[in-house]
């Protein structure tokens, strides 16, 4: 059994514990198989509230191909792959030799494993991820959430938290920021933080933790000041879907670990602008499921401008090179989301919320003026098949409204680009394990979700973050389970 210089605070058994860092879907994921393999667990989170972004997600998860997707979608992991790959785009491309096969191994695992992690949530832990869509930047609908009232982010993460919270081998410390990575010769053997629910910890009292570390804790879009300010400062004034919350990534590069893609920032071309508060520094994500369940967006003139079934990074390229800017305190444009009752009704639940917080509202076509008529009378004629798209769309999802006249009820909506998801981080093999400048891996510590990069090159497909957490949570968890076994169990 490894012996430690650094003594263990509140051991939660006799065996020494995996330290979770992160609350969100990685980390839960990354816990959930640690306790499977009967590996003590402590979790350690910053916020007050477990979840972290991943709770928010409202699209869904990828997996291809699956039992629950259309029975005309045809869809595999291969062209799931290659949609990946377009996506990750020129970052990927042209990576060198080593990087790019690396990247390569990445991808690969994420699409391999994404029907197998979507039947791990569905008939493992009883999630309802029935219902598929079709997302920007897919060539197929492969995107799924669940049929009810709850989105698929609080869905999944109440899941898994639930079976967590049951577990004599797993501990939550909320409130506890980690401060340092403690690395001896080659190996993390646990880390500093403060705060801390269970813990003597008070105020800015470092407490120690020992064991081997998996690293959870998200990305940096928030971190306005910070990170964001550092690797991106073209971007200062852009709202963003996340809390002011610092990266991480520093904790990790002190320690020896690569960094990679850390300018690689995704722009999300749908933010809600709350006519409430229109210069909100956090905005609400107007969901990519508004999109793919049939939505347009409109120009302030009333005009469709894209395809909004293409990437995120190219609908964002169009809006902030051609729209308005909206004349506001925040760095903001002037766009329009649409959509019809049948989008809306499948949309479910993510309808009735934005109804309530006043960031959609319904209404007629005559309300909108003869210019949005006019371009909903054409949407409607392409929907039908009587004209093509000249933007190129090709699916329409739910939308139904084929006869359009002035009475006709729509749904409109403020949108805006806003920071959304970093796809910069540490650098780690498909075994999630976190790799030095050297490309060596770091002994005793893994890492998953959002504070990693490499996987999604310059720009993350819609689906594939949730995905993404669980797929290299559960390897980090299996990883470090076996890690711990050898090097922590007498």
């Amino acid at each position: 059994m490894t012996t430690s210089p650094y003594p263990l605070s509140s051991p939660l058994t006799q065996t020494q514990p995996v330290i979770v860092v992160g609350s969100g879907l990685a980390g839960l994921s990354a816990a959930t198989q640690l306790i499977s393999h009967q590996v003590p667990v402590i979790m350690l989170d910053r916020a007050e509230k477990p979840g972290g972004n991943s709770i928010k997600a409202s699209s869904g998860i990828n997996g291809a191909p699956t039992k629950f997707q259309p029975a005309d979608a045809d869809d595999s992991q291969q062209l799931f792959l290659a949609d990946t790959v377009r996506s990750a785009g020129e970052v990927f491309a042209n990576s060198p030799a080593e990087e790019h096969k690396r990247r390569e191994s990445l991808i690969a695992t994420l699409t391999a494993s994404s029907a197998e992690a979507v039947y791990w949530l569905s008939d493992e832990k009883g999630v309802d991820l029935s219902k598929v869509c079709r997302l920007g930047g897919h060539s197929r609908p492969r995107t799924h959430r669940g049929a009810g009232q709850r989105p698929p982010g609080i869905s999944i993460v109440s899941a898994l938290l639930d079976s967590l919270k049951a577990s004599s081998l797993f501990q939550l410390r909320s409130g506890a920021r980690v401060t340092k990575v403690l690395r001896e010769a080659d190996e993390v053997l646990g880390v500093q933080y403060t705060g801390g629910e269970k813990t003597e910890s008070k105020d800015d009292t470092a407490t120690t933790l020992n064991g081997p570390v998996v690293f959870a804790s998200g990305g940096f879009a928030g971190d306005a000041h910070g990170l964001l300010a550092k690797y991106r400062p073209d971007l200062a004034g852009i709202p963003s879907t996340n809390q002011a919350l610092e990266g991480a990534q520093p904790l990790l590069e002190h320690i020896g670990a690569g960094l990679v893609d850390m300018e690689q920032v995704q722009i999300h071309p749908t933010g809600f602008v709350d006519e409430k508060e229109p210069s909100a520094s956090v905005k609400i994500l107007a969901a990519e499921a508004l999109r793919g369940e049939g939505g347009i967006l409109l120009s302030e003139d009333g005009k469709r401008f894209v395809n909004e079934l293409d990437t995120r990074e190219h609908i964002t390229n169009v809006i902030m090179r051609s729209a308005k800017p909206l004349e506001t305190d925040a760095r903001q444009w002037d766009v329009n989301l649409l959509l019809d009752e049948g989008t809306a009704a499948a949309l479910g639940s993510h309808m009735g919320f934005y109804l309530w917080k006043g960031l959609m509202r319904k209404t007629t076509v005559h309300e909108l003026g003869s210019s949005m008529l006019e371009t909903i009378k054409t949407y409607a004629d392409i929907v039908s098949g009587k004209q093509s798209d000249g933007f190129g769309r090709t699916a329409f999802g739910n939308w139904t409204l084929k006869d359009v006249t002035p009475d006709s009820v729509v749904y409109i909506g403020k949108v805006t680009p806003v920071t959304h998801f970093t796809m910069g981080g540490a650098t780690i093999d498909e075994r999630s394990q976190v790799l030095d400048k050297d490309g060596a891996p770091i002994k005793g510590l893994w890492a998953a979700g959002e504070v990693t990069g490499g996987l999604h090159g310059q720009n993350r497909l819609g689906g594939s973050s949730l995905l993404e957490c669980v797929v290299f949570g559960r390897i980090a968890g299996n990883e470090a389970a076996a890690f711990h076994k050898t090097h922590y169990t007498s």
